[in-house]
């Protein structure tokens, strides 16, 4: 019986493992290189804000396998235009994490969200597997509002970085349970199961509700509510492809934005758009194009916000590159775009930094992962601020 149960156990484990990173590698047959526009969309000319003071809140963007060819093939794919040619203060992020010359996203997010390298597969541990304070715990120690937005699911690598503490990322309802060892306001993404549907039993769920959450597993009604602490689950596992999932990262960034303003304290906010790097670990030229685009149209969200505002720094990154992405070919004007690749995994290459609002001028340059960190905590955190 004992055995039994154990096998049961350990076979749920290995799936809720493969649903997390079944969209990892190549599939011959599925190749897709090609990328035609079927519409466009428009971008305005953003105005720029003074940013020679310290920023009262910092939206941290992630573009998950995001390098250089990722973000020419969406500027391409939208006739060359992309809510990214409003940022003026630009650099680049050397990714490699303390293990490995070529980082994973937990030691990747986990350099970008505490300052410290640490070996892959560590979520917000450093090498001797002492936790480190995560840039949204220091954002809580100063009574800041925080929130974690995510096309994955939010017990994925990158945003799992920023409020948990585990030695191996594969540990996703752990995760789950560092959720309740924070005071976050407000987390939109997939991974449902990890919260309700556990193999120890426990329903998360109830756990927040009894915590003041208002708990959702859509974002249409977000809100209409008049919680100041929110947790939608946008599904199981990870949130759906483009096509099924809609406009939910723009729309959830637009909201976030909104709800976590409403205090007058300041706020920390971090989106992924996660999945870039699914499409570069398929070596589909269509998903990531689709999803960079989409990333972008967040990236749009943030900068209303920001430009209007005049307190808040962006930041626009990557964890690293995947795929080796090169263009091979493209047209402008008809949104046309050929890739191609050199791997089915990730890449050692510096990634792009860009900076808007108070502070951007500290993201130019060569820089290191850490570096972008320890520029957000000098300018949101360090008592020296004021």
């Amino acid at each position: 019986m004992k055995r039994s149960i154990l096998f049961i156990v350990l076979v749920g484990w290995v799936f809720q493992v493969f649903a997390q990173e079944n969209y990892k590698g190549v599939d011959p047959n599925h190749e897709v290189r090609f990328y035609r526009a079927k519409e466009f969309y428009d971008v305005p000319l953003i105005k720029q804000v003074d940013v020679d003071r310290f920023p009262k809140n910092v939206i941290f963007m992630i573009g998950d396998g995001m390098g250089i060819a990722q973000v020419s093939a969406a500027l391409f794919a939208n006739k060359g235009k992309l809510f990214l040619n409003n940022f003026v203060y630009c650099g680049y992020s050397q990714t490699q994490s303390a293990s490995d010359f070529i980082t994973d996203s937990s030691a990747g997010g986990t350099a970008l969200s505490t300052g410290t390298r640490t070996r892959n597969g560590y979520v917000a541990k450093d090498t001797a597997h002492k936790d480190l304070t995560t840039i949204l715990e220091y954002a809580e120690s100063k009574k800041l509002k925080t929130g974690l937005i995510s096309t994955s699911a939010v017990t994925h690598a990158t945003p799992a970085s920023f409020i948990a503490h585990q030695d191996a990322r594969e540990s996703y309802e752990d995760i789950a349970l560092d959720f309740l060892k924070t005071d976050i306001d407000l987390f939109i993404g997939g991974g449902y199961n990890h919260f309700a549907r556990r193999s120890d039993g426990r329903n998360l769920l109830d756990s927040l509700k009894n915590r003041g959450y208002f708990v959702s597993t859509t974002i249409d009604s977000i809100l209409e509510k008049g919680s100041t602490k929110l947790a939608c689950l946008t599904a199981p596992e990870h949130t759906g492809r483009l096509p099924e999932r809609g406009n939910m990262l723009p729309e959830a960034t637009r909201m976030a934005l909104e709800i976590l303003s409403r205090d007058s304290a300041g706020f920390f906010l971090m989106v992924e758009g996660s999945q870039i790097d699914w499409g570069g670990h398929n070596n589909d030229t269509r998903y990531v194009v689709q999803e960079t685009l989409d990333f972008d149209k967040a990236i749009g969200e943030a900068l209303k916000f920001a430009a209007n505002d005049g307190q808040t720094l962006i930041v626009v990154t990557a964890d690293h590159e995947t795929g080796g992405m090169s263009l091979l070919g493209g047209d402008i004007e008809k949104g046309f775009i050929h890739g191609g690749y050199s791997t089915g995994n990730h890449t050692g290459v510096m990634v792009p930094v860009f900076a808007y609002g108070p502070g951007a001028f500290l993201f130019t340059g060569i820089m290191k992962n850490t570096d972008i960190f320890n520029s957000v905590y000098k300018l949101l955190i360090a008592e020296t601020r004021e």
